[in-house]
């Protein structure tokens, strides 16, 4: 996540040509360090967003308006003295530092004409919202900066604004040949730590950028290049300053796994495994990087109650199951205490007082067999333990049968729990999560407590030949696919033996080409146990060949005479049907 200085230089040249000589028309502040400021230019209206948050500073054009506070604070109130209806002259950025300066002109009391300046630091745990006159002292700035916090720079009101130049960097955008080489050439570390320590606004992203882009490897220092790859360097660094100085930048955001892992102004050819997907504008990207980032946090902390209950059920089960399997095991002793029995009922007169075995033939196999005997009992008398021994095995393997059958069910039923709580999308789909707990007996429900509402639906794919795809999130949603949404002629797919969604191809009556199949079949892995791996063996079969068998839990199915084909695991190239992500 690199909100570096070309980041900005997009986003300030987007601000610029939406806000510039637009009217600041309403300024609210949601939270403590966030600001939302309405800007009307001719028909148009735009809300600016600007966070100073020391976790996530941010800024860009958005659609989503917050509500503000019922009293405005201060610094908000100080703002709309200055700035209600003022004019926003420019929006700039000083050589390539992650700052925007918001050029206003406002008429004070009097009706004069004056100058503001309102400055966006966005400095990580720096960060903050600087509001100037025109001579550049402070005004007041929503995040206070004493000299018992700073010894840098202090930001309060009546104090002189400047950038605190906390290490000496070049401005990247008029560097020469000469200085850059000087410059490297004085730092012993790896070329990607010499590159963003020394130019302003280049984040280790981006001189990763430049040596990829150079071929270099960045573990060496720059005093291990030739002069003809120092001047190489220097060409590639130039090349993609010039990009951004021309102001050719390709807002976009790369994704793996359809998870967003980085966002970058410019293209990156590092990423170009990945899945690249390109935005309108800088604020678009942000928005939804951020957004898309944000979603996913909330649903891992969201349903980090269910994880812990699914999992500590897990636990408890599978330490069952382990019992009961080596109490199985223990059972397989029965057959031979029989023998015993049945072999000392026939020779046991052969067997001497006192002694402690007796040799006799099995006459199943005609071999020998060692019988150990007690040998204060009679040989009638130890026939009749082994058969106790017997009797007693044969029933608990009995009564272990079905109970094993039950405590592996419950193992798989959780299992795949936990697998849809790794497919949950949104808050809707932990409720159905919920529910199925709730129903399987793992949630109590509380005294009174209703049931939700449930509106989370399953996931509508298109394939490449037009076939509508659906995939279920979770247990109740697999049933509801299978049982009532498919129909007899549909196909049904699933990962072979391991937990995992239903997958239905919806054919309407017509012939799938196998395009649409190893689709399908792609998705049936993705959404597995197995989308970690590379490939999956999956299994599909006409639905009408799909029986649920009676007393079963949900999603748990039976059939046979399937089909089965190795699919990746890799959707990137999949697409959700238009407006039916929530069928």
């Amino acid at each position: 996540m690199a909100f570096d200085g070309i980041v900005v230089a997009a986003l300030v040249k987007e601000l610029n040509s939406h806000l510039t000589d637009g009217r600041i028309y309403k300024i609210t502040q949601p939270e403590k360090d966030e600001l939302q400021i309405t800007v009307r230019k001719e028909k148009e209206q735009f809300l600016l967003l600007i966070s100073a948050g020391a976790g996530l500073p941010l800024m860009y054009l958005t659609e989503q308006r917050k509500t503000g506070p019922q009293a405005a604070p201060n610094f908000c109130m100080l703002l709309r003295k200055h700035m209600q209806n003022g004019r926003i002259v420019s929006v700039t950025q000083p050589d390539l530092e992650r700052i925007v300066d918001i050029k206003i002109e406002h008429r004070d009391e009097m009706g004069d004409l004056c100058v503001r300046h309102l400055r966006v630091e966005l400095m990580g745990k720096h960060s903050n919202v600087i509001f100037c006159d025109d001579r550049d002292q402070i005004i007041d700035s929503i995040k206070h900066v004493s000299a018992n916090v700073s010894s840098l720079r202090e930001v309060l009101p009546g104090r002189d604004y400047f950038i605190p130049e906390t290490v000496k960097k070049l401005s990247p955008l008029s560097v020469s040949c000469r200085e850059f080489q000087g410059v490297l050439q004085e730092k012993p570390m790896d070329l990607a730590k010499a590159l963003y320590t020394s130019f302003t606004g280049i984040s280790p992203l981006m001189a990763e950028e430049i040596l990829c882009r150079a071929s270099l490897d960045s573990r060496h220092p720059f005093s291990a290049l030739s002069e003809g790859g120092q001047i190489h360097l220097y060409n590639c660094f130039s090349a993609l300053m010039e990009e951004v100085k021309e102001g050719h930048f390709s807002p976009c955001i790369f994704y793996e796994d359809r998870e967003p892992v980085e966002f970058s102004a410019l293209p990156l050819q590092q990423y170009g495994s990945l899945k690249t997907v390109y935005g309108d504008s800088m604020s678009e990207v942000l928005e939804t990087y951020y957004g898309e980032r944000n979603l996913k946090s909330r649903i891992r902390q969201r349903s980090g109650d269910l994880r812990r209950i699914v999992q500590t059920a897990l636990e408890r089960n599978v330490k069952k199951y382990d019992l009961q399997r080596r109490q199985m095991r223990d059972t397989e002793k029965k057959d031979k205490y029989r023998l015993y029995g049945e072999l000392l009922h026939t020779y046991g007169y052969l067997a001497e007082p006192g002694a402690k075995s007796l040799q006799a033939e099995n006459y199943y196999t005609g071999e020998t067999v060692t019988i150990p005997l007690d040998p204060t009992m009679t040989a009638a008398e130890n026939a009749k333990k082994y058969f106790d021994r017997y009797g007693k095995l044969k029933r608990t393997r009995e009564a272990l049968e079905p109970l094993l059958l039950e405590t592996k069910a419950q193992i798989d039923h959780l299992e795949s729990v936990s697998d849809a709580l790794d497919t949950a999308r949104q808050e809707e789909d932990l409720l159905q999560i919920r529910e199925e707990l709730a129903l399987s007996g793992h949630i109590r429900r509380k005294s009174g407590e209703k049931k939700q509402k449930i509106t989370s639906r399953p996931f509508c794919y298109v394939s490449s030949d037009g076939f509508e795809i659906y995939v279920g999130k979770n247990n109740l949603q697999n049933e509801e696919l299978t049982f009532r949404l498919a129909s007899g002629n549909d196909w049904w797919f699933h990962a072979k033996g391991i937990p995992g969604s239903h997958v239905i191809l919806k054919t309407d009556g017509k012939t799938p080409p196998d395009r649409t199949f190893e689709e399908a079949a792609r998705l049936a892995a993705h959404y597995s146990r197995a989308r970690g791996g590379q490939r999956a063996e999956v299994d599909y079969v006409e639905k009408k060949h799909v029986k649920k068998p009676k007393g079963g839990k949900p999603g748990f199915v039976i059939y046979h005479t399937n089909y089965s084909m190795v699919a990746e695991t890799d959707i990137s190239d999949l697409s959700f049907a238009p407006q039916k992500q929530n069928i």
